[in-house]
C-alpha cells in the first residue's frame, strides 16, 4: 500500500488525544493518526449505511456493502441498534431477498 501525505490542523484537545493514543499503543504520531482515521472511517461508513437503510435510500445488501460488512455482520448491527428498515409489502420483500442473495453471489 502506497501511503500519501496528508496535512491538517487540529485543535489542541485532539492533539492531546492523539498523544494519548501514541503513548498507549507505543507508536509514532503518523501511525496513530492512520489507525484513528481507519477506525473513524469504518464507523462513519456503518452509521451512514444504517441511516441510508433506515431512510429507505438503499437496499439491505447495498447498505452492508457500503459499510464493508458481510450481510450477517450488518444484520447483527441492524438488530443491535434496533434499526427499522422493512417498509415493503410481502411481494416486494420476496424480491428484495432474491436481489440480496444475488448480490452476495456475485
Amino acid at each position: 500500500m502506497t501511503l500519501r501525505p496528508l496535512a491538517t490542523r487540529v485543535p489542541r484537545e485532539i492533539e492531546r488525544e492523539i498523544r494519548e493514543v501514541t503513548d498507549y499503543m507505543d507508536v509514532e504520531k503518523a501511525q496513530a493518526v492512520r489507525i484513528i482515521l481507519e477506525i473513524g472511517i469504518s464507523e462513519w461508513k456503518k452509521r451512514t449505511a444504517l441511516e441510508l437503510l433506515r431512510d429507505g435510500k438503499v437496499t439491505f445488501a447495498k447498505a452492508a456493502k457500503f459499510a464493508k460488512l458481510d450481510l450477517w455482520e450488518f444484520a447483527d448491527i441492524v438488530r443491535d441498534r434496533k434499526i427499522e428498515w422493512i417498509k415493503t409489502r410481502t411481494g416486494e420483500l420476496d424480491e428484495e431477498v432474491r436481489r440480496a442473495a444475488k448480490d452476495t453471489d456475485g
